[in-house]
């Protein structure tokens, strides 16, 4: 898995190809942690740097061929720098081009 940081990445393929973008679209939330779990555990965080409000990143999956059902958790900059843990929420991540991360929830198309 890897990830690319920009001030406006625009989605270059689908999850279909393991290519999609997040966007941080919260006011005022740094996203410190992007986890992904295909139903064989927990992958180990995406994030090589946090993902300050209004900048987005693509993501790619290392591995082609992957499972489209995927169990999406995001990690949020907590008090002292704490990381604090979103509440899983399922995907079909081969639907998915975009993944917009809200204050309170996370969509995609």
């Amino acid at each position: 898995m890897a990830s690319t940081f920009s001030a406006a990445a625009s989605a270059e393929g689908t999850g279909k190809n393991g290519v999609f973008t997040i966007h941080n679209e919260t006011k005022g939330n740094t996203v410190v942690g992007f986890y992904t779990n295909d139903g064989s555990g927990w992958s180990k965080n995406w994030m090589s740097r946090e993902l300050e409000p209004g900048d987005s990143a693509k993501m790619e999956f290392s591995r082609p061929g992957g499972r489209c059902k995927q169990t999406l958790r995001v990690g949020w900059l907590g008090k002292n720098k704490a990381e604090v843990k979103d509440d899983p929420i399922n995907i079909d991540i081969c639907d998915a081009s975009d993944v917009y991360l809200h204050d309170n929830e996370i969509t995609y198309d």
